[in-house]
């Protein structure tokens, strides 16, 4: 066997390879980037159910503001006109959570302390457990945000990896139809470099998989 035909034989041995694991690599990439946007996806269901459920929880919240203000309206109505039987039946109505912050108010003599919170809503002991909820799905609704950018980030770099899997295939694939031993080792050359800066880049990345 002459030099020139090892020297083919290696040429074509080494575009085979190529060509094999560039396909495989390819097919790889385009599977982790429909995973991807498969997440990416269901993480933009996850934030806008939560954002919808926030947006409920906080109507609710205004609604039961608006009911603690209209009978502590009442309440203070009654009480300046100095009707206890009145006073007491609305006090009796106070919503669950209204209560402990009307009676921390209370306890800090308003009507005699200038120093007082102007009303039961000012007390850190008003706290709605809707309100909470609403925060807490807003901030859920901002993490699911997050993934989303993250997702659709991850899965852009795996089609890119796509991209540049296939260029090697085409170089692969073009060393084999040229002529010269110095074309073939330098198209097919690129084509190796290619092939490993991409897969070295790849592994960096994180992978999806579902059984």
């Amino acid at each position: 066997m002459t030099e020139g035909v090892a020297r083919d034989r290696w040429l074509e041995l080494a575009a085979t390879v190529l060509l094999a694991l560039a396909a495989i690599a390819t097919a790889w990439a385009t599977y982790q980037s429909s995973r991807w946007h498969g997440k990416q996806a269901e993480a933009q269901s996850a934030s806008i159910a939560a954002r919808v459920e926030s947006t409920r929880q906080s109507d609710i919240a205004n609604r039961q503001v608006q009911v603690d203000l209209a009978l502590f309206t009442q309440w203070i109505d009654a009480y300046a006109h100095r009707e206890t039987e009145l006073t007491d039946f609305y006090r009796q109505r106070f919503r669950g959570e209204f209560q402990p912050a009307f009676e921390a108010w209370v306890s800090t003599r308003p009507r005699q302390n200038p120093n007082a919170p102007l009303s039961p809503f000012a007390m850190p002991q008003y706290k709605l457990e809707a309100t909470a909820e609403a925060e807490r799905l807003e901030a859920q609704a901002a993490a699911s945000s997050e993934d989303v950018k993250r997702n659709i980030q991850r899965a852009d770099d795996y089609l890119l990896a796509v991209v540049l899997f296939a260029v090697s295939l085409f170089f692969a694939a073009l060393s084999t139809r040229l002529h010269t031993f110095g074309a073939r080792a330098a198209v097919l050359g690129l084509g190796w470099l290619l092939f490993t800066g991409a897969a070295i880049w790849l592994a960096t990345q994180p992978v999806s998989i579902s059984i």
